[in-house]
């Protein structure tokens, strides 16, 4: 719910200022009616008038304005008084920030002034603005109507009178029947009740109507203002966000003081609770609802804890359709982005670690001279989803560190073709004569890749958006993105002079990363040639010995699709293989009947 600060004397703690002050530069003598007989009304008018010294500077002659905001109960007879013979007299009470006004009371020792106004600042005394006029006749002083003829008029003359000669009071209400203010947080109110100056100009003295004792004392030693007390009722503006405040500004506490400074709530911040707290600009600021009760409270910028602050942005919160608008600050632990939501170029994601994680972010391992530089950003040198390397031409790996199968001579240039049926030696260029004596080559996968097939469930979309220069993350995600240098069908020579040890038409099911190599299962349909590994026509295993350096099985294998494939076999471990050299073609039928023609006649 929205909250409201408790109310009190703003004036308590806080000394007036004023032009004068009676016996300020020397001893003045003044004279004035005692309390109890203008209060009882002596017969013979005012009763006999008293007179004695004014000092500022000696305690117990003295009235000083600090006499006006001093407690009223603890000394109900001190006051503040005015320079004898002064018409025009100023007081002045100045807030160290912002406050909310409720009313203000003003207990004359002296009658009331026959004109006076109040007003009040709102930018620490710059300009100044009416709250309310008092005179003994409105129209003939101001030239404004008065408020017990035309109700919500700026002018009264309710509190201008010259009786009650001592006590009387002036009384001004921030919220009366004129001004009904539904929502105290409104701009409207503010406009009314926040201020950080007040002041009272005392335009005109009236005489007290006493009859004949003006003849026994000089007249000018009754001409001044004297006021017991002036209480100032408000609260410290919060916006709707705090029931309580602190010390603002200001040294020493005196009991009952009203502070300035909010305590907040609702995770807002500033000394009125004006803003929102650092990491809660998700949302635009609103103070608190007085009407209604809604708090309108700041809402937390999903950050992951990478950051210490946002900032809210309007053209976000506009392209979101006002749902979130905050933008991460200084985002840490090597993130970036509106939310800190991605790793910064030169680092990758740790699946294995809440986005929350501060190591969620690992660098790139990228081999210097197998990696290229001209990647689709300059400053990435891994992809931030899996973390491999974008390799130079021929070379594989996620760290980009050796050749691809059917490839030699890493160096600067990335590595060459080899000039062979298959494969070569990776350092010499050497031709391998067959494939039952070389090792099957299993993958050094370094981390793991992710699965060719299943991606993590809880990744949303949104959180890893790429522009049209994107390179894929695997062949069976993204198919279009992964370009594999492919075998093409040739002339009967060229096929038979490949002596594929196999060749079936198999539906590719899934593919799977086994941490050490990569396996694609297969539906085989139809077995046009085998070797000395049996093939049944059922479910079973090939395995692509090679990779691109965008994480792609080469050649391109994606499951739901029907393929002709002819590859190797290892017969010491009965596995079939893919590698560059294999012939994969989406199957067709009239490519089914030319290899079958091929193998039936051409290769003998």
């Amino acid at each position: 719910r929205s909250c409201n600060p408790p109310v009190g004397n703003l004036a308590t703690g806080r000394t007036p200022v004023t032009l004068t002050t009676c016996g300020q530069n020397s001893t003045e003598l003044y004279c004035f009616y005692p309390d109890q007989n203008l209060l009882h009304q002596v017969s013979h008018g005012c009763g006999q008038p008293r007179c004695t010294k004014c000092n500022a500077n000696q305690p117990d002659n003295s009235h000083l304005p600090a006499d006006m905001t001093d407690d009223f109960f603890a000394n109900p007879i001190s006051w503040w008084q005015s320079a004898q013979g002064v018409h025009r007299e100023e007081i002045r009470l100045d807030f160290e920030t912002e406050f909310y006004l409720t009313h203000v009371i003003a207990v004359f020792k002296s009658p009331r002034p026959a004109a006076m106004v109040l007003e009040r600042s709102q930018d620490y005394g710059q300009t100044w603005r009416p709250y309310k006029y008092f005179s003994v006749n409105c129209t003939a002083t101001f030239g404004l109507q008065d408020d017990l003829i035309e109700e919500g008029s700026m002018c009264t003359s309710r509190y201008s009178d010259a009786v009650p000669c001592t006590r009387g009071e002036v009384i001004y209400r921030a919220l009366s029947p004129a001004n009904k203010i539904e929502d105290p947080y409104s701009p409207e109110a503010q406009d009314l009740l926040k201020l950080t100056n007040l002041r009272l100009l005392l335009l005109k003295r009236h005489e007290c109507p006493c009859h004949g004792s003006g003849l026994i004392e000089k007249p000018q030693r009754f001409a001044h203002y004297a006021i017991y007390d002036l209480i100032i009722r408000g609260s410290c503006f919060c916006n709707g966000h705090a029931e309580e405040c602190e010390l603002a500004n200001r040294t020493g506490v005196m009991e009952n003081m009203v502070h300035g400074k909010c305590v907040c709530r609702h995770n807002t911040a500033g000394d009125h609770c004006e803003k929102c707290a650092p990491l809660y600009n998700d949302q635009p600021w609103k103070p608190g609802d007085g009407k209604t009760g809604v708090p309108n409270e700041c809402r937390k910028c999903r950050c992951h804890n990478h950051a210490d602050s946002c900032h809210f942005d309007l053209s976000v919160w506009l392209a979101s359709g006002k749902r979130s608008g905050g933008v991460c600050d200084n985002c840490k632990h090597n993130t970036e982005g509106h939310r800190c939501q991605r790793c910064k170029p030169g680092y990758f994601r740790d699946r294995g670690k809440p986005m929350s994680s501060t190591e969620v972010c690992k660098p790139c391992a990228c081999q210097p001279m197998g990696s290229a530089n001209a990647t689709f950003s300059r400053s990435w040198r891994c992809h931030p989803k899996t973390g491999f390397c974008y390799c130079k031409p021929g070379v594989a790996g996620p760290n980009c560190d050796r050749c691809l199968m059917g490839y030699w001579g890493f160096g600067e240039n990335g590595c060459r073709p080899c000039d062979c049926a298959r494969d070569c030696d990776q350092h010499t260029g050497n031709c391998f004569n067959g494939y039952d004596n070389e090792p099957f080559f299993n993958i050094p996968i370094g981390g793991r890749i992710p699965d060719l097939v299943q991606t993590p469930a809880n990744e949303s979309e949104e959180e890893w958006k790429w522009n049209e220069h994107e390179q894929g993350f695997s062949a069976l995600r993204h198919p279009e993105k992964c370009v594999c240098k492919e075998k093409v069908l040739g002339s009967v020579t060229d096929f038979c002079q490949m002596k594929y040890a196999y060749v079936i038409k198999a539906r590719i099911l899934s593919a799977h990363d086994k941490g050490t190599h990569a396996e694609v299962v297969v539906k085989v349909k139809k077995v046009l040639k085998s070797g000395k590994v049996k093939i049944a026509r059922s479910n079973r295993s090939i395995y692509p010995e090679s990779w691109t350096n965008r994480g792609c099985t080469c050649p391109i294998l994606n499951p739901g699709t029907d393929y002709l494939i002819a590859g190797q076999e290892d017969s010491r471990t009965s596995k079939l293989l893919v590698n560059m050299n294999s012939l994969v073609k989406p199957w067709k039928a009239y490519l089914g009947k030319q290899v079958s023609d091929i193998l039936r006649t051409g290769c003998k």
